[in-house]
Parts: C-alpha cells; structure tokens; sequence
C-alpha cells in the first residue's frame, strides 16, 4: 500500500511530499517534534505527547498551527490513511517558510506542519527485547536544551551512526563528569547490585521522555525503588540490570555496555517486567 503523508494542510502520497527549500527546518533546523506510539490502530499517551509538544513550542517561541484537537485529529487521520495497527506518527512542527535570515521572520510567518506515520515489526521488537541490545557510550556534544524536542539532531545522528559501526543499538552520551545523560534516542536507565532502579532526573540535561514518565508509575506499583539522581559509566559497568525506554522501543534491556557484558549478558527480570507491564499504565486512546 502507497503511504501517505500529511504536509501543510494536504495529504499526499508520500512519494510526493515536499517542503519548500526556506523552510526553516530545512535551512536552521528550527523546529520540534513528537513521535507517538500506535497500538492497535490508537494512539499511546497522546495527551502527554501535546502537552510535551506544547512545551518545546513555547521554549522556542513558534506558534502553535492549530487547536490541539484539530492537531490529534490529523495525528489519527495519518494513522487511519497509512493502516497502521503498531507502529509510529511522526510529527514535525517548524517555524515556517522564509527567507535566509538568523533572526526570526515576520510576525505572521505560518508554522509548517508535517505528519508520517509507518508500521514496525512488533513481532521483531519483542524478538530484539528477549535477547537484549548493546550500546556504547559516546562523549557529550549536544546543546545545552535537550529538553526541547528539537530537530536539531545532529549529534545525536553521529551518536547512533558510531553505535551501528561498532555493532550496538543504541549510544549513550557521558558528560564531562563521567555521568550519563541519555541515549541518542532514548533515556538510559540501569539496576543497582541492591535493586534500585536508576535514572537521571528530567533536567535541561535529558529528554523527559514520555515513556519514562509512564514508566515511573509501573515502578510505583511494582514496588520497586527509584532513585532519580546521575548515574556513572562506572556504576553502568557494575549493573545488575540496564535497559533504555523510548516511544518505539518501549522499554529495552541493555545486555552489553561498551563491549562489556552486563551481569550475566542476558535481560533482567526488572526490566522484563517493566515491558510486560507498561500498556496498562500507558493512556491508549
């Protein structure tokens, strides 16, 4: 089946959909975005995922394009066009069209909006979630605001690039300090020799994911600990358990740190059970 795509106002096969060459996303990178989990044909934690959006459009002082319900519906309608049952919505809001300037076009200057939505292989995820993934660690290069979902991502592009060519999955960034912040596309999360889990606080440092937030209420009623403060590459070595969490791989055990296998090389019970638990915390729409 063709896929569609939904560009300013229209939807169109996605072979065909274009953005004009000043559109600031394409000259600046200046513009967020949003992927939302689809289950079943609906969307996963919407509300979250619009209020989050909201917050890195007013961060970057770009209009909202539309009501926020005019904006859920075309999320939904993307996902009806494309029949996706399990899968992603990707959604991209930037400044607008303009001329190459720095500065901030003329008041006035419409957002562009841009929706895709595409199938992933849920029988493949749950495969790649039994055996576990690896991840390295990489130096961190990002701008301070990574709590702005930007589209601004070009570290993080060489991040998962140099995790494909050594063989891992994913590449978590380690600040100066030697603490880690985040994945290139994830939070990174590890399980201490005494059973607390632990995760960096949702500062200007990371991302709050919206997986993350959910996850911390299937902590709470798993009785488990959380411990929200830095965690060392060190400690991440030492691990009895690490896994990462994101939109599309929801929650992933980490079985391998820079070579270096964690605990026994396999997934830990923690973060098994954090994945069979998390849809019924999740607001499945």
């Amino acid at each position: 089946m063709s896929r569609v795509a939904y560009v300013n106002g229209r939807y169109v096969p996605h072979r065909r959909a274009t953005v004009h060459v000043e559109d600031r996303g394409y000259q600046f990178a200046d513009g967020v975005y949003e992927v939302c989990e689809v289950r079943g044909g609906r969307l996963v934690d919407e509300r979250r995922h619009m209020e989050r959006l909201q917050r890195s459009l007013a961060e970057l002082r770009i209009a909202a394009p539309m009501p926020l319900k005019a904006l859920g519906m075309v999320l939904r309608e993307t996902v009806r066009r494309n029949r996706v049952r399990d899968g992603i919505v990707y959604l991209q809001i930037t400044r607008g069209v303009a001329p190459r300037d720095h500065a901030f076009p003329p008041a006035g200057t419409r957002p562009s909006v841009v929706v895709t939505a595409r199938s992933l292989d849920r029988e493949r995820l749950e495969k790649a979630a039994a055996e576990g993934i690896a991840v390295i660690t990489v130096p961190e290069n990002r701008w301070p605001r990574v709590d702005i979902k930007s589209i601004a991502l070009l570290p993080n592009v060489l991040a998962k690039q140099a995790a494909r060519e050594q063989g891992a999955k994913e590449a978590w960034f380690v600040a100066p300090d030697g603490t880690v912040t985040e994945g290139s596309s994830s939070n990174a999360w590890i399980v201490t020799a005494s059973g607390k889990v632990v995760t960096r606080p949702a500062d200007h440092a990371i991302l709050r994911g919206i997986t993350r937030t959910v996850l911390l209420d299937v902590l709470a009623a798993n009785g488990l600990e959380l411990e929200e403060r830095p965690f060392t590459v060190a400690e991440a070595y030492a691990a009895r358990e690490a896994f990462i969490t994101s939109a599309s791989q929801i929650v992933m055990p980490v079985v391998s740190i820079d070579g270096r296998p964690v605990a026994n090389g396999a997934p830990g019970m923690i973060a098994t059970v954090l994945r069979r638990d998390f849809h019924r915390f999740a607001e499945i729409g």
